[in-house]
């Protein structure tokens, strides 16, 4: 909601946050137990994440299903938590309604006038149980021997208002009677008409959006009257700043790369990429940990003057049409940060929204984001969302903790076209899928395996005519291969194929061919066949990985795979072996496990 409320300010320019307001309802037992809560009210003061202020409602039913608050908190109030933010929290009695809508309205006016949040504590209670056929006297007798006695709400104040004079029995029977007779009329209506729900999200903003993917392939090539413009904007410092020497040696080779003079490295295509969407018209929003400079330091979208510290966005001065791009560094927080951004994504398809995992390995911390909603929200509440996750992958040595963004976990999730799932190989590639995901004429959330050692590697780097005159490719054959001589062909996904490439070169192996699946949902079956019949003389086929047996995408691309070859053959493996964590812990046992995956996959 937060995100959401956020992309609404933003596109109705409601730059003192008083249109648009979130209203969060929560549980008195989730608001005291669900950390995300914490990560949440963190954002408050936030430039990045500021919303000026929610309007949090506790209804407190002094209860979690059948927990009781003594089970549940160590605190007073479930409403404690926010004291460490100093938010204002208003307990009110549910049972008094004039109380709580004065809390309402003087909470309300709080939250506009200051731009902070605030919290009603609404003290209450379930009559009935966790849900009408609980049977709570099963856990909380004494609890509910109390409220069995107690009068209801409408009744206490039916009493107050008579004893007070402000009403008469007469007039309290006519509401009732008025109220009980609408009910009627309604379930009359309701059993002579068609009351099949039929949900359409493609209005307003949306409706230029289908909810069909088409099989079409979108333009996704830079336009060279973009590229001088976007060059010069990126690598051009305005008078009077003073970079960081270092900054100055990137911006003069990304001006090199801009002019063809150096091969084009994973930053520079992406700042091409995010330029041109921008000069398209697209606004940008990223957000993560460390994002604006990126965590293995390949970004650089802002800068810092080292003299007085001022931050400068370089993409935000390409041109007076262009859209703008946000850059957030974001809180220490996957599960709060990532649910920001997929709340934005829905208010904004207009927008490419991306957020950025300092390590792959640390969206675990948001999985329930990506099971509850980034992968299912299509098909149970047909909302769509075009949001990017970007999951650094890949084995370098780093240990169980910075390998594996657990590429098999996604691929799991993936059915019906829900999602898209990619693990890229070169700059140019990330630059067409990022230019492609906001041209579609649809919106699905991407997943992209970005690199870390190839961020800098010479042999991934790309040419400007990649850029210029290229297009996202779902498979990389082989590029060096001769289709007559070869007899096995190996498949892989992400880093992998340069150790593989690099082996066959030194061994000169020419009887062997390497097949990069770049995109890996949906599976492109129809790619990987026509390419198999170029080989004419094949009498092997294996998958090639980094991770162990039991993750990445074996067994996921196994059958899908095999399903395509010629018959009577079958996909072998190549790869480490079973294996609890998703690494080893120490580098040397690291580099042996990857010289033995490669001399499997060739032997």
């Amino acid at each position: 909601i937060f995100g959401s409320v956020r992309a609404r300010q933003e596109m109705a320019k409601d730059m003192d946050r008083s249109k648009f307001m979130p209203v969060a309802i929560h549980g008195d037992a989730a608001f005291a137990g669900q950390g995300v809560v914490a990560e949440t009210l963190n954002m408050m003061n936030l430039d990045g994440y500021t919303v000026g202020g929610t309007f949090h409602i506790v209804i407190n039913n002094q209860i979690g299903f059948t927990t009781l608050p003594s089970e549940s908190r160590s605190t007073l109030y479930a409403t404690d938590l926010a004291k460490g933010f100093q938010v204002p929290i208003f307990h009110v009695n549910g049972d008094d309604p004039e109380a709580t809508y004065r809390v309402t309205k003087l909470a309300l006016e709080y939250r506009q006038k200051f731009k902070k949040d605030v919290i009603i504590d609404l003290i209450c209670y379930r009559r009935l149980g966790h849900n009408e056929t609980d049977e709570p006297t099963f856990t909380q007798p004494q609890m509910y021997d109390i409220i069995k006695k107690h009068p209801k709400t409408i009744k206490i104040y039916e009493e107050k208002l008579l004893q007070r004079g402000d009403i008469t029995q007469e007039e309290i029977q006519f509401i009732k009677d008025g109220i009980a007779q609408g009910l009627e009329d309604s379930f009359q209506q309701a059993k002579e008409k068609d009351t099949r729900i039929t949900v359409d999200t493609l209005g307003g903003v949306w409706s230029r959006y289908t909810k069909e993917p088409l099989d079409s392939d979108v333009h996704t090539q830079l336009l060279q009257q973009q590229l001088g413009g976007i060059v010069k904007a990126v690598t051009t410092l305005p008078e009077g700043y003073t970079a960081n020497p270092k900054h100055i040696k990137v911006l003069e080779d990304r001006r090199k790369m801009g002019a063809g003079e150096l091969p084009i490295d994973w930053g520079f295509a992406e700042s091409l990429s995010f330029g041109s969407i921008l000069e398209n018209g697209f606004p940008i929003r990223l957000g993560g940990q460390d994002a604006q400079r990126g965590t293995f330091s390949h970004r650089h979208a802002t800068l810092s003057d080292i003299v007085n510290g001022k931050k400068l966005t370089l993409l935000n001065h390409i041109s007076e049409k262009q859209a703008k791009i946000e850059i957030v560094n974001s809180s220490l927080s996957e599960y709060s940060c990532l649910g920001f951004e997929y709340g934005y994504s829905l208010a904004d398809p207009n927008s490419l929204v991306m957020w950025e995992a300092q390590f792959g390995d640390f969206a675990n911390n948001a999985q329930v984001i990506f099971d509850q909603f980034i992968s299912s929200s299509e098909i149970k509440w047909q909302r769509m969302s075009g949001l990017v996750c970007l999951l650094p992958h890949g084995y370098e040595g780093q240990g169980p903790e910075h390998s594996s963004a657990r590429l098999e976990r996604f691929l799991q999730l993936c059915a019906l076209d829900n999602i898209q799932v990619a693990n890229l190989t070169t700059p140019a590639q990330y630059f067409h899928i990022l230019r492609r995901q906001i041209l579609q004429s649809f919106r699905k959330p991407l997943i992209i395996m970005t690199p870390k050692s190839l961020l800098r590697l010479k042999e991934a780097a790309s040419s400007l005519e990649d850029i210029t005159t290229g297009a996202f490719r779902k498979i990389l054959p082989d590029p060096v291969a001769k289709p007559e001589k070869v007899e096995k062909l190996l498949f892989c996904s992400g880093k992998v194929y340069y150790d593989l490439r690099k082996a066959i070169d030194a061994q000169k192996l020419e009887n062997v061919a390497v097949v990069r699946i770049e995109q890996l949902y949906p599976f492109p079956e129809n790619h990987i066949k026509q390419m198999i019949t170029s080989y004419g003389k094949l009498k092997k086929f294996v998958w090639v990985q980094e991770e162990p047996k039991n993750q990445g995408a074996w067994f996921f691309v196994r059958d899908r795979i095999e399903a395509v070859m010629p018959e009577n053959k079958r996909l072998h493996y190549a790869g480490r072996s079973e294996f609890p964590s998703p690494a080893c812990g120490h580098v040397v046992t690291h580099l042996k496990e990857q010289e033995d995956l490669v001399k499997d996959a060739l032997s």
